[in-house]
């Protein structure tokens, strides 16, 4: 292993009860300050996205963990000899619903610089548009619910998660023709 990233860029991954990510951050927050430990806990994060999609017809958009059942910390967890701070450790340790550190039974890793740059990244671009929820497949039949092909049942032909495009082949005038919708303008046929 390499050297121990300084105190600010020391970044683990928090093993905890499944549906208490939001519950353990409110929490770590209000005993940072409550315990004056903002000098060894600088953040605490449940990255999530927006993602939009489409039920009975209407278009609605909710906020999705990327990694359900983990939150991420920002803190001073190993000193520059990669020695645990204790009072970082335990302050963690003895939050309710954290199980334990990803990756390491009692001494854990930081993550990778790239790691981190990646997650931050997707953290801060959640703030743009809402990603489209995929829940298809090429070859799935699909009606159109929204544009001038209201209604029109076909078959995707390709999927664009990027640009959140389907192409769908609908039969127009006895013609299959491809057409580029986004994912929130059809639905799934039952």
């Amino acid at each position: 292993m390499g050297a121990i990233p300084s105190p600010r860029d020391q970044w683990y991954v928090i093993h905890v009860r499944a549906g208490l990510e939001q519950k353990v951050r409110d929490n770590m927050q209000r005993r940072i300050q409550t315990e004056e430990m903002g000098d060894y806990i600088f953040e605490v994060l449940v990255p999530t996205e927006r993602v939009a999609e489409v039920k009975k017809g209407k278009r609605s958009e909710t906020n999705r963990k990327f990694f359900p059942g983990y939150v991420i910390a920002n803190c001073h967890l190993l000193d520059e000899h990669n020695r645990l701070v204790e009072k970082t450790w335990y302050f963690i340790k003895e939050t309710d619903g954290v199980l334990n550190f990803a990756g390491a039974k009692d001494h854990p890793m930081p993550m990778r610089q790239r790691e981190v740059e990646g997650m931050l990244a997707q953290v801060r671009d959640k703030d743009d548009a809402a990603r489209p929820k995929i829940s298809f497949n090429v070859g799935d039949t699909v009606r159109v619910a929204d544009g001038p092909f209201e209604s029109q049942v076909g078959i995707i032909e390709e999927i664009d998660p990027e640009r959140g495009v389907l192409r769908v082949s609908v039969n127009i005038f006895g013609r299959n023709a491809p057409v580029d919708l986004e994912f929130w303008q059809v639905e799934k046929t039952a």
